[in-house]
């Protein structure tokens, strides 16, 4: 009896640890699915975020612009208004015209002081406005109405002031709902004689608002500073309790909110009076009057339901793997730890498909860069709040990469699109040399989604430090200064700017630099900063001020662009800034340095002179006198280099050459390969995954890692059909 109970505990121990492993393993994979639908809904509700910005700021300047250009247009009637001041029956055929010409208009008025005209009674208030399809013009004060104690009158008459009103309804014309601008009119002698203005239909406002939605139910409303409801959402995207609802938790002082991500906005989460779902109140005032609120409202089962559906069918699938799991596990259980292998392996895909890589860099850089070979700064000065201009660099690999770049347009959507170019540069930058293909991969990404069609002017360039070769791509930029012992441009390509084709194929342009020059580069903001007269600074006094700074010797970064900078401002004398002004200097000065060695080793592209090789870097290594360790180091990876290269720089059965050359200084051992095969940079390569196999692992992977492990710098160029590749070893501690 007990046998037959040992024996039975030894048949179902099996079966036990395989319902064990599938609950720990049904365990594990749930809590990374659940941590992995978290880190998905932190992103969406960051991109939610985002996105409710934008959509915000694009309703604001909408507004804002429709607006604007209603102003413009009472301004420009100011001067024919003034010259009938003599005629008022004249004024009504003004007022009719505003009327008949601008669609959007449903009145306009000029409300004179009292007695100004005795002869036409102590009030007079020529009016046009739209009835239906008729024009009607009258004088509105004829029936005893006061209009001096209306707002807008002693707004505009008693200040001096001009501005819009708040939305109401027009009894005494229109009749219907409209906001009013009114505005001074003086006559020649300066006095206030009357307010002269216009009364805007709301219909424009509110198709503005509506022209386009994010999501089925997301709505967009208008509110006045005070929380009064400007513009009614479109009645197909939403309900009449959720108007009153948002409105009302608004204009709630207790309601909890929050400020987004920029502080720019507030959020306010609050549950449907009648179905109890989730939703999100985006609100945020427009910038200058009238201080109106742009709201934007969305729902959580619109916004997060993909996500929600692919958490639920994930779990639906999940249980239906592991079942049929169980059920393999329970009638084979010799495969158990088979089964659990795969199953660490799905987990550790699932791990790695978690992994994503968010750039956000809006920030330009913030130290200038000064070593021995080369002084970099930039300087940006904004015509608003926020700049459409950028600038970057940084060094890779004893390369120097910059860019400067300059926004269509101004303000924050410029900001905007200003901060994903820049993303991208540093993105691309990263693991690409070419400034063509950097500038292609930019150009890809602002052509996606660009329904603004706003365009980039952007200038790359890659200046390799140790033999002074600079090369470039140009889209639609300025072209840059060279000053050496002459003031000179660099001749660019113009190209397309970034955004306008993302088909257009862009070219790589190269010069070597002198070995004491200073590169200017500059957007628009500087060639065409205006004086009080509107004319321009243009190129020839950029020239002209380089010319100057390179007699003076003052050819600096910091020095070339404050005498920019002053000059540009001296020539714009009080007249106001219009546009961001950017520069970026590079002082490139390569020192001429003694080198304690200079040797050369010619070699064939065969293993049998592998020998040779490592006699002549025992022999370099010996006469700097370094330690073993040290020179078993640059052994290893100048073998593992010059193998790589006669291994498969060149076709199976072509004779090729490989010149080894070394270099050194007391600081420094430079041993550079050259060689004429295909072209091969493997710079650009990051760290290899040891994890494959060596079938599955790319060539030469291991052997670049190691070589970029060993040696402080790796740095390739092709030139002239030949492959450079420089490996650089830091030697001066040694010696010291």
């Amino acid at each position: 009896m007990r046998r037959f109970k040992e024996i039975r505990k030894s048949r179902l121990r099996p079966v036990i640890a395989a319902v064990a492993v599938i609950l720990l393993a049904g365990l594990l994979i749930e809590g990374l699915s659940l941590f992995q639908f978290q880190y998905a809904h932190r992103m969406l509700e960051q991109e939610l975020d985002y996105r409710a910005e934008s959509e915000l700021t694009l309703k604001s300047v909408r507004v804002r612009g429709m607006l604007k250009s209603n102003e413009h247009m009472v301004r420009n009637y100011i001067w024919p208004i003034k010259r009938k001041l003599d005629d008022p029956n004249a004024i009504y055929d003004i007022m009719k015209r505003i009327v008949t010409t601008n669609d959007d208009v449903m009145g306009s008025f000029v409300a004179f002081v009292p007695n100004y005209y005795p002869g036409q009674g102590r009030l007079l208030e020529p009016c046009a406005y739209r009835r239906g399809d008729t024009i009607i013009t009258k004088q509105l004060a004829a029936n005893g109405y006061d209009y001096t104690r209306r707002e807008f009158y002693n707004h505009s008459v008693v200040n001096g002031l001009s501005g819009w009103s708040d939305p109401y309804v027009d009894t005494l014309a229109s009749g219907t709902e409209v906001v009013t601008y009114a505005t001074p009119l003086t006559d020649d002698k300066g006095n206030v004689v009357a307010t002269f203005g216009i009364d805007l239909s709301t219909k424009g406002i509110i198709d503005t608002l509506n022209m386009r939605h994010n999501q089925a139910s997301t709505f967009f409303m208008l509110l006045t500073e005070s929380g009064r409801l400007i513009s009614q959402p479109d009645s197909s995207h939403t309900k009449w309790h959720d108007v009153d609802d948002v409105v009302r938790m608004i204009n709630d002082s207790t309601c909890e909110r929050k400020s987004s991500t920029s502080g720019q906005s507030k959020i306010i989460t609050f549950r449907d009076s009648e179905d109890n779902s989730l939703g999100y109140i985006y609100h945020a005032f427009m910038k200058g009057r009238p201080h109106w609120q742009v709201v934007m409202v969305c729902y959580d089962n619109e916004v997060y339901g993909k996500l929600k559906a692919m958490r639920r069918n994930s779990i639906l699938m999940m249980l239906g793997g592991f079942s049929l799991l169980g059920f393999i596990l329970f009638r084979f259980n010799r495969n158990v730890r088979r089964l659990h292998k795969s199953n660490l392996n799905k987990e550790r895909t699932d791990s790695e498909l978690r992994i994503a890589q968010r750039i956000q860099s809006e920030m330009l850089p913030s130290e200038p860069i000064s070593n021995s070979e080369v002084d970099v700064s930039g300087r940006q000065i904004t015509a608003l709040e926020v700049g459409g201009d950028l600038y970057d660099y940084f060094i890779r690999d004893e390369k120097l990469f910059f860019c400067i770049g300059d926004v269509s347009g101004k303000g924050i959507p410029s900001s905007l699109v200003m901060a994903v170019v820049h993303s991208h540069f540093r993105t691309s930058a990263q693991h690409e040399s070419n400034p063509s293909r950097i500038m292609w991969d930019i150009n890809l990404t602002a052509c996606q989604g660009n329904e603004t069609n706003m365009f980039v002017t952007l200038l790359i360039g890659v200046l390799d430090l140790p033999t002074g070769r600079l090369r470039y791509c140009n889209a639609g930029h300025d072209a840059p200064l060279i000053i050496a012992d002459t003031v000179t441009t660099l001749n660019v390509n113009a190209n397309l700017p970034v955004g306008v084709d993302n088909d257009f194929k862009y070219a790589t342009q190269e010069t070597i630099l002198p070995r004491e020059c200073t590169l200017l580069l500059y957007t628009d903001g500087l060639t065409e900063t205006a004086d009080s007269d509107r004319n321009l600074y243009g190129l020839q006094r950029i020239i002209d001020t380089a010319k100057v700074c390179q007699q003076q010797g003052k050819t600096s970064p910091d020095a070339l662009m404050d005498a920019m900078q002053a000059s540009a401002a001296d020539f714009a004398g009080k007249a106001q800034q219009n546009d961001d002004l950017t520069m970026l200097t590079v002082h490139y000065h390569l020192p001429e340095e003694v080198l304690q060695l200079d040797e050369r080793l010619d070699l064939n592209n065969e293993l049998s002179d592998v020998h040779k090789l490592t006699q002549f870097v025992k022999s370099v290594t010996t006469r700097l006198n370094l330690d073993s360790s040290l020179s078993s180091q640059i052994m290893l990876a100048v073998e593992e280099a010059v193998v790589n290269v006669i291994n498969y720089a060149y076709p199976i059965g072509t004779q090729g050459s490989i010149l080894l050359e070394a270099k050194a200084t007391e600081e420094w051992l430079k041993l550079i390969i050259t060689d004429e095969g295909k072209a091969f940079d493997p710079t650009p390569r990051g760290d290899v995954d040891t994890a494959l196999s060596a079938e599955e692992r790319p060539i030469g992977g291991l052997g670049i890692l190691l070589v970029q492990r060993l040696m402080d710098s790796i740095n390739y160029e092709r030139v002239d059909g030949k492959n450079i590749l420089t490996l650089k070893k830091n030697i001066g501690l040694v010696h010291s």
